[in-house]
């Protein structure tokens, strides 16, 4: 699958360690969808953990992951059956994803469900 390695820690040092170790072209969409989460939710936490990068607000939980495959980034919102348009993978009771291929990255989608998703309680202890 080409998933990094890294081991589970908080903090941007880790996500960053994550995204450098992807490859090829998935590392530049690694890249764009830690900038736009950065860039659309000031204050953002951050953490490494099962070998995926996770973004969260402080004391409200996490609200995205994601996961390199062979042939694809997958996107995770924890709460994602709560966000409109509902991203069209998953049937979970909760969790929704999109999996992003090369060229496939929406950015206004992706802002506008980011936007969302840090504004609904989250998954976990952030």
């Amino acid at each position: 699958g080409g998933n990094p390695q890294i081991a589970k820690a908080e903090g941007d040092a880790p996500v960053q360690a994550y995204i450098a170790a992807m490859p090829g072209w998935k590392r530049e969409l690694g890249r764009r969808i830690d900038e736009l989460v950065v860039r659309t939710v000031p204050g953002v936490r951050k953490a490494v953990k099962w070998n995926s990068p996770f973004y969260g607000v402080e004391g409200q939980g996490w609200f995205l992951s994601f996961h390199t495959f062979t042939n694809y980034v997958k996107v995770t919102f924890f709460l994602g059956a709560s966000l409109r348009p509902v991203p069209p993978g998953g049937k979970a009771k909760d969790a929704r994803w999109v999996d992003l291929r090369e060229d496939d990255l929406d950015e206004e989608q992706m802002e506008a469900w980011i936007r969302q998703a840090a504004a609904l309680p989250g998954w976990g202890k952030s």
